[in-house]
């Protein structure tokens, strides 16, 4: 049986503070201890920058955009009258493009967010189901902690492109959530800053 000293239920007691696991294998401690003045994430945020992809495609159409904002980072919501929910890649670029001719989006920000849903916006028909009056200014952002703009940047061949202009290059995540009834939505949140 291992005798325990002073030091060693001093070490104990500090690190199960920190909630790591001590395990004594003939006096060895291989928990390591957690640096002082380390922080904690921003909000528990641990999402970065990397590009997001779904390739899965949707039939049904976009039929809305909207923008609200929380405490730890604004989010972008993407209504479709569809499910199952849409593919999507969403990445920082140097500047987003419209969806068809690749026209650059001016957008206000330090960072630009190209966000592409894989579902159209319009109907079987090719009416549109969704065309702001104000394609530039697709989504009113205006006094978002984050967000600069939100632009529309067209629908072509069942993919359709929104311009997302943020403060900064800041953490993102991406995810799909159902409803309401037969709809879906993409939602894009993009944290207030980085840990």
């Amino acid at each position: 049986m291992h005798r325990m000293t002073r030091t060693t239920r001093g070490l104990r007691a500090a690190l199960v503070a920190f909630g790591a696991t001590l395990v004594l294998t003939g006096g060895v401690v291989p928990a390591a201890v957690p640096q002082a003045g380390a922080a904690a994430p921003y909000c528990g945020i641990t999402w970065g920058s990397l590009p997001r992809t779904n390739p899965r495609l949707a039939a049904g159409p976009i039929i809305n955009a909207r923008a609200g904002q929380h405490p730890c980072y604004d989010r972008l919501v993407i209504d479709l009258r569809t499910a199952p929910a849409p593919g999507y890649s969403v990445r920082y670029v140097s500047k987003v493009l419209t969806q068809g001719s690749g026209h650059v989006v001016p957008l206000r920000g330090g960072a630009y967010l190209q966000i592409v849903v894989r579902a159209p916006a319009y109907d079987l028909a090719g009416h549109a189901t969704y065309r702001p009056p104000r394609p530039s200014e697709a989504v009113a952002v205006t006094g978002f902690r984050t967000f600069r703009q939100v632009a529309f940047a067209g629908s072509f061949e069942g993919y359709t492109s929104f311009g997302l202009g943020v403060r900064a290059r800041l953490p993102f995540r991406v995810f799909t959530l159902a409803g309401p009834g037969s709809q879906t939505r993409l939602v894009i949140d993009v944290a207030h800053r980085w840990s």
